[in-house]
């Protein structure tokens, strides 16, 4: 058995959020699957989830199957988080976000040899990323990047993607194409290649110093939408205004389901029982 054969079966277990599996996971334990996985040169789908992210999978069929055929699905949201933790005790003192995994999993590469590629976003983002990221990982290697069209790619197109991603001898690919595109389209790609596929979203940006990162103190308190939502107003107000309400009222939902009323059962078959006895006596 490889090694990570051995690793998958120990992977961080999977719990369900408004029928979407989530990993119960840390930054510790996802970098070291992905860089297990790269030694391998064994595919492995990883994506940081958000609020947005999950729950368009909870109510679109077609974008949840493929969220849940994912190897690790990390809560990259505060919400996600204390959602694992409301409702199954998950006790995760930290969520895993796209920007940070990406860097830390960077640095891990440079230790450890392993060159990256990176697919997505725009050229002139991609162009202030690289060196930012070597900034961050000393000794990284990229070995290769591209900025598809956003459109959907002609069969041509896709097969020189694929190409070239292989043939530049990358052991892990980073994808920030946006939600839900990215997690399609690693979904849709993993068998023709054989190296951990992470989907990061706007980590590119960010790291390129395209887009602002919210202040920490707004992040640990599960406010970046709002960050956010002030920095690009137009594009964002109404996925937020649908997304949030909605992911508050699955989750309520769930607990609701799962955690109240089989109290609540357990309760009254007890009080029943006891009024029996009572009778009986």
């Amino acid at each position: 058995m490889s090694a990570v054969d051995e690793y998958v079966g120990a992977f961080p277990p999977r719990l369900p959020v408004a029928g979407i599996l989530v990993s119960r996971t840390t930054y510790q334990e996802t970098v070291e699957c992905i860089t297990a996985a790269a030694q391998q040169s064994a595919s492995l789908l990883v994506a940081a989830t958000s609020v947005h992210g999950l729950t368009l999978g909870a109510t679109e069929d077609w974008f949840g199957d493929k969220l849940n055929g994912f190897d690790l699905l990390t809560p990259d949201g505060q919400p996600v988080r204390w959602a694992l933790n409301l409702l199954h005790g998950a006790s995760l003192s930290q969520r895993v976000y796209g920007p940070t995994l990406m860097r830390r999993v960077c640095q891990a590469a440079a230790e450890q040899g392993l060159g990256i590629y990176l697919y997505g976003s725009r050229p002139e983002v991609l162009k202030r990323l690289m060196p930012r990221l070597q900034a961050l990982a000393p000794g990284l290697r990229i070995l290769g990047y591209r900025s598809p069209p956003f459109r959907p790619l002609t069969a041509g197109e896709d097969a020189d993607d694929v190409h070239d991603i292989v043939g530049s001898g990358a052991r892990i690919l980073f994808v920030g194409l946006g939600c839900p595109r990215q997690e399609a389209w690693a979904f849709d790609h993993r068998d023709r290649l054989d190296l951990p596929i992470v989907c990061v979203g706007a980590a590119f940006d960010f790291h390129a110093g395209a887009l602002r990162q919210a202040p920490p103190w707004m992040q640990d308190r599960g406010l970046e939408w709002l960050f956010r939502l002030a920095m690009e107003p137009r594009r964002l107000w109404r996925r937020y205004a649908k997304y949030i309400p909605l992911f508050m009222l699955l989750v309520a939902r769930q607990y609701m389901m799962e955690r109240v009323l089989p109290s609540r059962r357990i309760s009254l078959a007890a009080e029943t029982s006891a009024i029996w006895s009572s009778e009986d006596t």
